[in-house]
């Protein structure tokens, strides 16, 4: 049975997302940045790089988090990537204002992602060992 913690920290994850992806359609129409241009003007980079960095984390932290839930703890799993979630809205808001400001929120994000994959890799490796399977 899957567990409610990650699967709510990865619906979490994914609106967080959703609505980044939201701010860049918002800011091309106040700043005025038609497709397929990305630049000329800082405040849409800005918003722009939220939406392309919140992309980028998501490709580690989905898998890092349901493979620690599968070989170390669901309820942990869905805590930490609470806290990931967290992190990734601070990030945006913090880098909306300017881009000096993200550096909280990503280190947030970033030490929850690196919990993650350290902590499944642990898990594995005690799962194979415990099991035997190399003998």
């Amino acid at each position: 049975m899957i567990s409610p913690w990650p699967s709510l920290a990865t619906v979490a994850a994914l609106i967080v997302y959703f609505v980044v992806t939201i701010n860049v359609g918002r800011a091309r129409a106040k700043y005025k940045i038609m497709p397929p241009a990305m630049s000329g003007n800082s405040d849409f980079e800005r918003v722009v790089r939220v939406h392309e960095n919140t992309l980028e984390q998501l490709v580690s932290f989905l898998p890092g988090l349901w493979i620690f839930s599968e070989f170390v703890s669901p309820v942990w799993a869905g805590a930490i990537g609470g806290v990931w979630v967290l992190g990734r809205i601070i990030y945006a808001w913090g880098y909306y204002q300017a881009a000096e400001k993200r550096v909280i929120g990503f280190a947030i994000s970033s030490l929850t992602n690196m919990i993650l994959l350290i902590g499944s890799l642990v898990g594995i490796i005690l799962k194979v060992t415990q099991s035997g399977i190399l003998s």
